[in-house]
């Protein structure tokens, strides 16, 4: 499965996930997001505050490229 520590949240990938659009699941402290890569819509939001998931948007928002690249090359897709 890949992953990539940024900003001191775990972004990864579920291989299991592969027939769905391309997304990151965010992980720290027990808490865990699930954000739409293409959107940056949350799917769901366990645990983190508004002021957070704010903070995971702007770097998810930062990195999309990275985390498309790698979503890509994980499920060999583009």
């Amino acid at each position: 499965m890949p992953s990539r520590k940024i900003g001191g949240y775990l972004f990864q990938f579920y291989s299991s996930d592969e027939n769905e659009p391309p997304h990151v699941h965010i992980k720290r402290s027990g808490n865990v997001t699930k954000v739409w890569l293409a959107t940056l819509a949350v799917q769901y939001n366990r645990g983190y505050s508004q002021p957070e998931l704010n903070r995971i948007l702007r770097l998810t928002s930062e990195h999309r490229d990275e985390l498309e690249e790698m979503w890509n090359e994980h499920f060999g897709t583009k």
